[in-house]
């Protein structure tokens, strides 16, 4: 179905990499589980979300997907569904998160509006930087600050830490993303950290993922996690030098597959997380 495939309904990867940043947000601003309301409205909302940040991709991407390997067969390309109703799906869609966010308080109310405005900028950014994946990775980040806000009422710094440390996660995962289309991109003009990085490109991933994992460790020291979060982010550093190895070929399927291996990273810092609040 063409409605199905234009959201990427068939291919939840996108939802799971929102998804367990999330989660851990809503984890450690509760203190454990964060009760079925919000859990359901974080959920659904990202799920919803992505899906809008989906169709408006294929929008503004629409004259390009046609010239894309990867991207040849998506429903606008093909001439399945129009722009007008791939603006249409956007908005439904966006609507319906913020219905769900209604029943929140106001500072997450206030927090959905740049998340919306993130999440319809980032398909043009790639016209205008070489840094598009860091517009994704803000625009991925922000279930992390709206799920403090909707469990405390306010967004501590440690929150801000973890969305930094999610951005830039982001920012790395896509670039392998980005690596994929590299070839194709450089003839068409659409930019990306791929192309900024050329060479450099596993020297810079690698470096990011030293950061991300700096970053989740100093969470651990400001949320006071015990042993079992640490010993989650040792298999997070193994799953970094992994993918540093898929890649080192810079080949298409690996560099996708790369891509792919982060829904295991998110699994980890989640289940770090969640652990520690069942185990203590």
């Amino acid at each position: 179905m063409p409605y199905w495939q234009l959201a990427r309904m068939d291919r939840p990867i996108g939802s799971l990499l929102l998804l367990w940043p999330t989660w851990a947000a809503l984890w450690l601003a509760a203190g454990g589980w964060p009760g079925i309301h919000l859990f359901a409205v974080f959920t659904l909302g990202v799920i919803l979300m992505r899906a809008a940040g989906c169709a408006v991709n294929d929008f503004a991407d629409r004259e390009i997907d046609g010239h894309v390997k990867r991207t040849v067969t998506r429903p606008l390309a093909t001439g399945q569904i129009t722009p007008k109703a791939a603006l249409g799906l956007f908005g439904g869609l966006s609507l319906a998160a913020f219905l769900l966010v209604l029943t929140t308080n106001p500072l997450t109310i206030l927090l959905s509006l740049p998340a919306l405005l993130l999440a319809f900028c980032y398909p043009f950014a790639k016209r205008h930087t070489h840094l598009p994946q860091v517009v994704l990775g803000a625009a991925f980040s922000m279930g992390i600050p709206m799920a403090f806000a909707a469990v405390t009422g306010d967004v501590p710094p440690q929150a801000w830490l973890l969305y930094t440390a999610n951005l830039l996660w982001t920012l790395c995962y896509d670039t392998f993303y980005a690596m994929v289309d590299r070839d194709d991109d450089l003839k068409i003009g659409v930019k990306s950290t791929a192309i900024l990085f050329g060479e450099m490109d596993r020297v810079m991933t690698a470096a990011l993922q030293l950061l991300v994992l700096l970053a989740l460790l100093l969470i651990g020291q400001r949320f006071d996690l015990s042993t079992v979060y640490y010993l989650a982010m040792a298999v997070v550093a193994v799953l970094f030098a992994q993918q540093q190895w898929m890649i080192r070929n810079r080949d298409r399927d690996a560099c996708f597959k790369a891509f792919l291996h982060n829904n295991w990273v998110g699994l980890a810092l989640f289940a770090g997380i969640s652990l520690h609040y069942v185990l203590s």
